[in-house]
């Protein structure tokens, strides 16, 4: 027997006239008829008596009202309560965040956690080389991500920030000491790119296979982790490309980063399983971008 059956039985009861109850459900007069008729099949009795000018109860209908009141009424009150936690925003949220927690991750944590004391986040690294695959499996609720995102199954958020990028090399190499070199000057150095299933979009972000103008960047080898990239950066073995945060975080003596002039923005989001959405998440969601329209997080 379905809840909604019981539900209109209940209100048509009450206000004894179909079109009021299909006002008082947001539903359709005749949707209301199709209900009653359902639900009479399933007793095997008639429940009203309908004539052009009244609708009353019959004493099946009276007796089955009486028998179900007290249970409806607990139903629809667990029903009540349920959807009211549904909109608490309390427990533990687990936030993915790719490689390096810029002020973006952290000014949204605490933006979100000043708003909502009683849930706390539960930072969780993401490997650059696989963005989505937590998200996928339940390991993280929200995530920090690049955008633009393409992925149907997934939820994205707006951008949180547009920042340049900056190209890190061994503190040896030739382009160690520019003050910034051109996008199009990339054709002439392999740069570091990802391994593992990050979608052809997502590795081309983190190094593009051609230049702005279609010249082809070499490629040096792959790597899972930004760690990985870094070290094989302060080895000499290519190039790799970082958002400007991201490079002054990880500022070291044997890795220089040289501001590019050229390329696309590089910008923040948020992204989350569509099936799995919560009201925790979309405050987080409202928190990160009121953080960030507070910040100086938009200016590239």
């Amino acid at each position: 027997m379905e809840f909604r059956e019981l539900e209109c039985f209940v209100v048509l009861s009450e206000e004894l006239h179909f079109a009021r109850t299909a006002e008082r459900l947001y539903l359709s007069p005749g949707r209301v008829s199709q209900l009653m008729r359902s639900l009479e099949t399933r007793i095997g009795g008639r429940l009203f008596q309908r004539t052009s000018r009244r609708v009353r109860l019959t004493p099946l209908g009276e007796r089955f009202l009486a028998d179900l009141r007290p249970a409806y009424e607990g139903l629809a009150t667990a029903v009540g309560r349920a959807k009211a936690a549904a909109r608490e925003v309390t427990g533990v949220l687990r936030v993915g965040f790719l490689a390096t927690p810029t002020e973006v991750v952290t000014g949204s944590v605490r933006a979100f956690e000043s708003r909502h004391p009683g849930c706390e986040v539960e930072l969780v690294e993401i490997p650059l080389s696989d963005p989505f695959s937590r998200l996928r499996a339940g390991q993280v609720d929200i995530a920090f991500t690049l955008l633009p995102v393409d992925e149907p199954d997934l939820a994205v958020g707006e951008g949180l920030n547009r920042v340049s990028y900056e190209l890190g090399v061994s503190a040896r190499h030739p382009l160690a000491g520019r003050a910034s070199i051109g996008a199009e000057e990339l054709a002439g150095l392999p740069l570091i790119g990802l391994d593992g299933p990050a979608p052809r979009a997502w590795r081309e972000r983190v190094a593009p296979s051609v230049t702005p103008s279609g010249r082809a960047i070499p490629l040096a080898g792959t790597v899972t982790t930004s760690q990985e990239g870094l070290t094989q950066v302060a080895l000499g073995r290519g190039g790799m490309l970082f958002c400007a945060p991201t490079a002054a975080h990880h500022r070291r003596p044997d890795v220089s980063f040289v501001p590019v002039i050229g390329l696309p923005p590089s910008i923040l989001g948020l992204a989350w399983a569509r099936a799995a959405e919560t009201a925790a998440i979309r405050a987080f969601r409202d928190a990160a971008a009121r953080h960030a329209l507070g910040s100086e997080a938009l200016v590239a």
